[in-house]
């Protein structure tokens, strides 16, 4: 045998060992059965084909015969027409002898059939059922090749589900298209149900009734609300959001112009929190009720206090109006622009995440795997970054993809403030209409990038935290 050919073996004997594991459990094997539906139909057909009149079934029918004609069928016989007289008698009601003697025999033949069975077994014999057949199926390279194509989803679990951070993705995945679809209807539920009139917000007081019913049908506006709300699932879905009411600009176009800016501010916002608030937060933890502490936590309780229009506004104020080293707006060209927008919309973050990384560091100091390390002669700047911060760290990530998707969600003050033609201000300019196909699209588009944020935080998580991936292998 080849090198191929027993690695392709070895992946076939990996498919049959991981199909017999969760076979059993009834929800997996329901999955495989429908992700792989066309490949069970046909080996289902062939299963009841083949093993019709297998060896297994000749020898069951047989031994079945034969217990029938020994004494032990008449002893089964006599002991459930004891027990049909005994239930009638206790409840005082008349006995059929017909109706005793089907119902004795019924009971009877299934107690003979499991005597049957259980004798087949201690002689090494056992029935082929389907789950059995298929997993045999499996072992057949010819097999896999063939129903690669049609049963590539079912495949494609069976290869996801023995690896932990794998299968832990596609879970997080799926989670994400639940959690999008949810946001989707949701928020067009809200917009459809608006007591805002797209028409006559667009058109003017002075449009006729049949401008209004003539834009109404040009967006299908006049539409059922289930058939509105599948057009707009279909188009989250296909990336196809339509024409925007106003302007009738193409709302995918739009959001692919938009987003970028509102993402690079978010995340060089994300890198400046990270970068000042961590350390300040470990000094903070270091010096505890020192100068340092109370000096570093007045300032962010100061930073989680201002609103951010009044920051940027004093920002202009000064550094754009007053000193001139800043432009007070946005412009693509002038990478000095975007300085004030960042520090605005990160001071909120910088803030929360210095007081939570403080506080995680001062609760896991006084462990006993702190006071152990300390035992052993480590150094204390070993002790504090190795041991103390990285087992902080995991509500410290958490603040962070919380705040993110804050940040995303809260770009739009930001933005108008700078003047900067984000999906925040976008968002905000065309929920007045109320504009469905824009909004929609924003706040969607918004809610995949949080979602994948969470994703990425929750990765963070088995990386950092051992528990978390020996939670993940035993699940």
């Amino acid at each position: 045998m080849s090198y191929e050919e027993n690695k392709n073996e070895q992946h076939v004997n990996r498919f049959d060992k991981i199909y017999g594991n969760i076979s059993s459990h009834t929800l997996l094997r329901f999955s495989i059965i429908l992700l792989g539906l066309p490949v069970h139909i046909v080996t289902w057909v062939i299963y009841q084909i083949k093993y019709k009149d297998t060896k297994y079934r000749l020898l069951l029918h047989k031994r079945i015969e034969t217990i029938k004609q020994s004494s032990t069928y008449n002893e089964l016989i006599q002991r459930y027409e004891k027990q049909h007289v005994s239930k009638k008698q206790f409840f005082n009601e008349a006995i059929n002898e017909k109706e005793m003697k089907a119902e004795v025999i019924k009971l009877a033949d299934v107690q003979v059939i499991k005597i049957a069975k259980a004798e087949l077994e201690n002689e090494n014999y056992r029935e082929t059922n389907y789950q059995s057949f298929f997993q045999q199926c499996l072992q057949n390279c010819t097999f896999i090749r063939i129903s690669f194509i049609p049963g590539l989803l079912m495949y494609l679990f069976l290869f996801i589900y023995p690896r932990p951070m794998m299968r832990f993705i596609f879970e997080r995945l799926w989670m994400t298209a639940f959690v999008i679809i949810s946001v989707t209807i949701f928020v067009f539920t809200i917009l459809y149900f608006s007591p805002s009139d797209p028409a006559a917000n667009i058109l003017g007081e002075a449009a006729t009734k049949e401008q209004r019913i003539e834009f109404n049908h040009q967006y299908g506006l006049d539409q059922p609300y289930l058939v509105q709300l599948w057009d707009a699932v279909k188009g989250i879905i296909t990336f196809d959001l339509g024409y925007s009411y106003t302007g009738n600009e193409d709302v995918m176009s739009s959001i692919s112009n938009k987003f970028p800016i509102t993402l690079i501010i978010a995340f060089w916002s994300l890198l400046m929190s990270i970068a000042i608030a961590i350390p300040v937060g470990m000094i903070s933890a270091a010096k505890r009720n020192s100068f340092w502490d109370y000096s570093f936590m007045f300032i962010a309780l100061i930073g989680l206090s201002i609103p951010n229009f009044w920051q940027g506004l004093i920002f202009i104020l000064n550094f754009s109006i007053k000193w001139h080293i800043l432009p007070a707006t946005y412009s693509p060209s002038d990478w000095l622009s975007i300085i004030m927008p960042v520090i605005v919309l990160g001071t909120g973050l910088t803030a929360s995440v210095a007081r939570m990384t403080r506080s995680s560091i001062l609760e896991v100091v006084n462990e006993d795997y702190i006071v152990t390390a300390k035992a052993k002669g480590l150094l204390p700047q070993r002790v504090f970054v190795n041991h103390a911060l990285r087992n902080a760290m995991i509500p410290i990530i958490t603040i962070i993809g919380l705040q993110f998707g804050g940040m995303l969600g809260g770009a739009a003050v930001t933005e108008k403030v700078f003047n900067i033609s984000g999906l925040g201000s976008y968002i905000v300019d065309k929920q007045f209409v109320p504009d469905i196909p824009a909004v929609l699209g924003g706040v969607v588009y918004i809610a995949i990038v949080i979602s994948l944020v969470n994703l990425i935080i929750d990765i963070l998580y088995t990386l950092l935290d051992p528990r978390t991936r020996s939670q993940m292998k035993n699940t």
